[in-house]
């Protein structure tokens, strides 16, 4: 039986920028941070790129009570695709907080307008290429 989905994120050997990053443009909190030289059991040898042995092996970080994980991956060639975050906020004062955050070193893909499914809906990609869509709930979404 499933209990349940987490995003996991991979950051090319950023992870621990994005995790500062989101904590300040979204208020995550970080809950735990594991790097390879951490670990209890040693990495296999060449499984890492050369210079990963301080990075970020394993984290787990909540956004609005939702638990997402993330790793610099093995290597810096990891990329993000094939998925976007949506990202629901009360007021459309908040929607432009959180976007405008996120769009810092990011490119707008959609700027926040009304649609037919929410009064304030945007698109991102922030600056690790996770793209996220903000929006304020309306009676369709």
């Amino acid at each position: 039986m499933i209990t349940a989905i987490t995003p996991y994120l991979f950051f090319s050997g950023r992870c621990e920028e994005a995790l500062q990053f989101y904590s300040q443009a979204l208020g995550a909190q970080v809950e735990m941070v594991m790097r390879y030289s951490e670990s209890p059991e040693p990495t296999p040898p060449g499984m890492l790129q050369p210079g990963f042995e301080n990075k970020v092996m394993h984290s787990s970080f909540t956004v609005g009570g939702i638990r997402l994980m993330a790793s610099d991956g093995c290597d810096d060639k990891s990329t993000l695709h094939g998925f976007q975050l949506a990202l629901y906020v009360d007021t459309e004062a908040a929607a432009h907080q959180v976007f405008n955050a996120l769009a810092e070193g990011g490119t707008i893909q959609m700027p926040l307008v009304k649609t037919f499914w929410s009064p304030c809906f945007g698109m991102v990609a922030d600056k690790f290429n996770v793209v996220w869509m903000v929006m304020v709930p309306g009676e369709n979404s």
